[in-house]
């Protein structure tokens, strides 16, 4: 064998060794975005399993506001169409519903002092509080994660493996602007 096709041999041996070593970074970041997602999944479907018993312990409260409830449950609907679809874009704006709504309940229920002292709402409200916490958290990781996916799959020559088995860009899961602003206190507590 002559030094030119040894020289070349060892050129392609490194060469499909770092094409190998890409590509399993590649689906390593994949995979976690992937887990990401599906760790805020878990999370929004306990917190669409508990909307309802909020819902149902607010409407124990004759003159609790059937509209908040109206729209809660509308908004837990949207999300929930959004996680099953995996459209990340329609799920930041159903969150965002979602979120005005149950902070509306959760302000409404200052004026139903029975409502308050109720065991039950207190559990509930706590283990939504918690589970919102929880989203949130889990929101930034998936957002890093893709982020790391996105960066790595543009940045040469990791993009060559890119786009040789077909890996696209992720979404970020995006909030509105209007989700980002201040809340409006005086708004929720008139409502």
């Amino acid at each position: 064998m002559s030094v030119s096709a040894a020289l070349l041999s060892a050129a392609l041996v490194v060469l499909l060794a770092y094409g190998v070593i890409v590509y399993n970074g590649l689906v390593r970041l994949k995979h976690n975005v992937a887990r990401a997602w599906s760790n805020i999944d878990v999370l929004l479907k306990q917190r669409h399993d508990e909307l309802p018993k909020l819902v149902e312990v607010c409407r124990q409260y004759k003159q609790f506001e059937q509209d908040t409830l109206v729209r809660v449950t509308e908004a837990r609907a949207r999300v929930a169409r959004a996680r099953e679809a995996h459209d990340v874009p329609a799920l930041g704006a159903a969150e965002a519903m979602l979120r005005g709504g149950l902070g509306q309940i959760f302000a409404v229920a200052e004026a139903y002092p029975e409502l308050k002292a109720n065991e039950h709402f207190m559990q509930l409200q706590s283990r939504i509080t918690a589970l919102e916490n929880a989203i949130a958290d889990r929101r930034e990781w998936y957002n890093e994660s893709v982020n790391v996916h996105n960066i790595r799959i543009e940045q040469f020559p990791d993009l060559l493996v890119a786009r040789l088995f077909g890996y696209a860009a992720q979404p970020l899961l995006r909030f509105s602007a209007a989700e980002k602003a201040d809340v409006d206190m005086k708004a929720l507590f008139s409502a």
